[in-house]
């Protein structure tokens, strides 16, 4: 068997945000205008507040205007859902990403839905869902995205290839499965109902492991030669891997993303990609 490559998110996302932050300066002097994103936190939860925090950073590097609004915990939907109306009303905001999860007394939904599509850089808005599943362009959830971006910049070929995606949640599992079905791949989505996942799994010639559970695809569930993708974050022992088991994988895989340094980076490079794109078309540019 060839060697296996390790796909670099790092990498990957490094090359399109300097792309990104290229094209700002270029809209900046063109326009006078400049993209802005609007990140609002609900909550004091740690691990998004180190990513607000990220987002923020990146934000200020690449040229953006960054908004940055952090609530109580305690607040009201009705608080929550005022901030959004004034942010869609907003012309400096392109871009609004309310971090999830919510607190459980506020309706997730009502909320996503509050949001102005063209101004959805989550790609969660039903809109945009509608638009990205019929085959159109719409804004697209990052993480599938960038997953797509990661496996053009490798030169995967994606037609014709049958992608198995395991996990089937609204933000990756299924728009995962649009994307690649418009690259005209052939797609299997498998759930914890799935019979038998192992062989569809080894039937993949590129496996998307999106399931939340650390370890959990072995290399007896892997073909000679595929590709791997291991979207899961989970922490064991104080430690951050996957969904793949990597070492023994790694030895079967013809590509594989390690975690970390693999599908994450992408998440904030896609984002800023899609309230760039979001500008553009609020700009006619």
């Amino acid at each position: 068997m060839d060697v296996m490559t390790l796909i670099d998110g790092k990498k990957v996302s490094a090359e399109i945000k300097e792309q990104v932050a290229d094209e700002v300066g270029k809209l900046k002097k063109q326009t006078g205008k400049v993209p802005g994103l609007a990140v609002v936190l609900v909550g004091e939860d740690p691990a998004s507040a180190v990513y607000v925090k990220n987002k923020n950073k990146t934000c200020e590097k690449m040229g953006f205007q960054s908004f940055s609004h952090t609530l109580s915990a305690d607040t009201e939907e009705k608080v929550l859902l005022k901030l959004i109306a004034d942010l869609n009303a907003n012309p400096e905001v392109n871009g609004i990403l309310v971090q999830l999860p919510l607190p459980d007394h506020i309706n997730e939904h009502k909320v996503l839905e509050a949001i102005d599509p063209k101004k959805d850089v989550d790609g969660f808005h039903p809109v945009n869902v509608g638009t990205l599943t019929s085959g159109g362009n719409a804004l697209a959830p990052c993480t599938p995205a960038g997953i797509i971006e990661m496996l053009d910049f490798y030169k995967i070929d994606i037609e014709g290839q049958h992608a198995v995606i395991l996990g089937r949640s609204n933000l990756v599992g299924k728009p995962m499965a649009s994307l690649l079905l418009k690259r005209h791949a052939t797609v299997t989505i498998c759930h914890s109902r799935t019979r038998d996942l192992p062989t569809v799994a080894r039937s993949a010639d590129i496996l998307v492991a999106a399931i939340g559970k650390p370890g959990f695809v072995t290399p007896d569930m892997v073909k000679e030669g595929a590709v791997v993708i291991d979207v899961g974050i989970n922490r064991v022992d104080g430690k951050l891997v996957g969904d793949v088991d990597f070492e023994q994988v790694a030895e079967k895989a013809a590509f594989i993303t390690p975690v970390p340094g693999g599908v994450g980076p992408m998440t904030i490079a896609m984002l800023m990609k899609n309230t760039l794109s979001a500008f553009k078309k609020t700009n006619n540019l």
